[in-house]
């Protein structure tokens, strides 16, 4: 697996996660503050999107997985 598919992959995981936690229709409730940390990595990727700095990127690359091979 790449970086770039594994930052997808946990993305995805901390926003369905969080949703999971925060919506009150779900039997996992704990707190509707859960979708704040929704919010967060959303504003988290949106501006790595503009700056290309993103924290798990640096964490995945620390974690041993390779960058995608550009053709």
């Amino acid at each position: 697996m790449t970086v770039e598919n594994a930052l997808r992959a946990v993305a995805g995981l901390f926003v369905l996660l969080s949703v999971a936690l925060g919506a009150q229709a779900s039997p996992l409730f704990v707190n509707a503050n859960f979708l704040w940390f929704t919010a967060f990595v959303g504003a988290n990727l949106l501006q790595s999107g503009f700056s290309g700095a993103c924290p798990m990127m640096w964490l995945l690359r620390k974690a041993g997985l390779k960058e995608a091979r550009m053709a």
